[in-house]
């Protein structure tokens, strides 16, 4: 791979990756290595960047498995990334001390939009938060808002809210100090 080529893949998916789950904020300064069977990127600033086979992207807590990612640019700037795989995988650390952890077959990110769509079987979990999943999830990064779908056959979106002072139920104890029962 060319440095052109280099740094327009580890541009776009920094870029991309970065605001794509309301993960840990720190992450966004940190190296991103890239590995994949195979990439082929174009080396002008309107080209695109393919990698396929294997695709393994980590930066900071942030970690992408997918099968192909399709990255495009226009005028030396990031547009849009599409990641697809069987499914793709997300995991990161969030800035509360959770992690979150997201599936799809499909994570389309608009970078000019600020938007992350994931398809196909889709599911976001945020232990300690909630989760959400259904055919289609929409991120949008500016405003934070979340929609679902179940699809167009009739499927349901599913959503889970956790409590935000979880208490034991009545008649059980609690744990003592060192988090066991006894």
């Amino acid at each position: 791979m060319t440095p052109h080529a280099a740094k327009l893949v580890l541009g776009l998916i920094a870029v991309a990756c970065a605001g794509a789950a309301l993960g840990k904020s720190s992450d966004r300064q940190q190296t991103m290595q890239v590995q994949a069977n195979r990439s082929d990127c174009t080396v002008t600033d309107s080209g695109p960047c393919v990698l396929t086979g294997a695709v393994h992207i980590v930066q900071g807590s942030l970690v992408i498995d997918a099968a192909r990612a399709d990255l495009r640019q226009a005028d030396g700037e990031i547009r849009a990334a599409k990641l697809t795989g069987s499914p793709v995988r997300l995991k990161q650390a969030m800035d509360n001390g959770g992690t979150m952890n997201a599936t799809a077959a499909q994570v389309d990110y608009d970078l000019q939009q600020d938007t992350v769509v994931f398809t196909g079987g889709a599911s976001v979990q945020q232990p300690g938060r909630g989760s959400i999943a259904g055919e289609r999830i929409v991120y949008n990064m500016r405003t934070g808002q979340v929609q679902g779908g179940g699809g167009s056959e009739g499927g349901r979106v599913t959503l889970q809210f956790e409590p935000r002072n979880r208490t034991p139920a009545r008649g059980t104890p609690a744990p003592d100090s060192d988090g066991n029962d006894d």
